[in-house]
């Protein structure tokens, strides 16, 4: 993952909106000859690029310009004000699921996208896969010796492994499920979400917690030190490895979602926007970029054509407590959710 100024809520969103409409913000409109793609940035947009873009350059002669980070504000605020100038967007699957449901989002043309070969947890009509992704616990070694946490509790435990620690900072599915975990509640009792007790948990660490907005930030944290302990992206700690960081990782309890591609209402070049999907979504760009990112492939093709050494690294291979996040309950519930965790994290 992810990746991802990723999450950022719709409560923050729409008091950006009318900025972002009056300030031209963004890359400018595209033309026929090339479509904007917005994604996370660093090495998650990096191997999108080069695993989706290049390709899709190559096939048909339609430029990629890049843009990102991804905004659910802007987006919005594009759709809402007739001014688009993003074509594919790599969203966050509750913002997929109540953005189609808003009005904000294209059908996707599953005559052009082949959506038989989808694994069908992760497509919707206005909606493909973009990665599967894990939320799992990662940390420094060199931060703490013989010593390896293995528990979401272990990141509440500032005694036995001192020093800050960092999670996600947007109102999005991860920290509050992450807080309850460590606190007791057992993996299938997590909904509806306990928001008092899960903010109780967070209040015990509250001051020794630094927020990463994007995947970039999260490594940056990690690699450093400054937070040697925290919740990160999958992908992100199998970049830094690959970097040659060395990084702990404990999947015990790993919390499983996926970015969503989505067309937002109004693209300019919807049907080359539909034609970047299906690239992005083939067999081959899919295990390009899992061979790349760390992420799993969302082509029940994929699979056949990427290293045998690399399914390790995979989250669909960490399965024994692994727990799905419930997109469907964020996406009823990620206002309200959103309001309290804002006014919360500013006290």
């Amino acid at each position: 993952m992810s990746r991802t100024a990723k999450g950022m809520s719709w409560i923050k969103g729409l008091a950006l909106g009318a900025l972002v409409v009056g300030a031209g913000l963004g890359v400018a409109a595209a033309q026929s000859n090339s479509i904007v793609f917005t994604s996370w940035g660093g090495t998650t947009q990096d191997a999108q690029k080069k695993d989706w873009a290049a390709p899709f350059t190559k096939k048909t002669g339609i430029a990629v310009k890049q843009d990102g980070p991804t905004d659910y504000g802007k987006l919005k605020a594009m759709v809402e004000s007739g001014n688009v100038s993003w074509d594919v967007v790599d969203v966050d699957g509750d913002f997929a699921a109540a953005a189609a449901k808003d009005g904000l989002l294209e059908p996707i043309d599953f005559n052009i996208v082949k959506r038989a070969d989808l694994d069908p947890r992760f497509v919707t009509d206005h909606a493909v896969g973009s990665f599967y992704y894990s939320f799992v616990l990662g940390f420094n070694p060199a931060s703490f010796g013989e010593k390896a946490p293995k528990s979401w509790a272990d990141v509440f435990d500032t005694k036995t492994f001192p020093g800050k620690r960092t999670f996600y900072k947007w109102s999005t599915p991860g920290v509050l499920e992450i807080a309850l975990l460590a606190d007791g509640v057992p993996a299938d009792k997590l909904y509806p979400l306990d928001l008092d007790r899960a903010f109780k948990k967070l209040d015990t660490i509250k001051k020794d917690i630094v927020w990463w907005g994007t995947g970039a930030q999260s490594q940056q944290l990690l690699a450093s030190g400054e937070a040697p302990i925290g919740q990160f992206w999958n992908g992100r700690l199998f970049a830094l490895e690959q970097g040659g960081t060395k990084v702990g990782i404990s999947w015990e309890q790993n919390l499983t979602a996926a970015d969503m591609l989505v067309v937002p209402k109004g693209s300019k070049n919807k049907e080359a926007a539909m034609k970047f999907l299906a690239e992005a979504t083939s067999a081959e760009g899919q295990a390009s970029f899992a061979t790349d990112s760390g992420y799993a492939p969302i082509n029940v093709k994929s699979a056949a054509l990427m290293p045998k050494d690399l399914a390790a690294s995979l989250p669909d291979r960490h399965t024994a407590s692994q727990i799905n996040l419930d997109m469907a309950y964020w996406a009823a519930h990620r206002d309200e959710i959103g309001k309290r965790w804002y006014a919360w994290q500013a006290q």
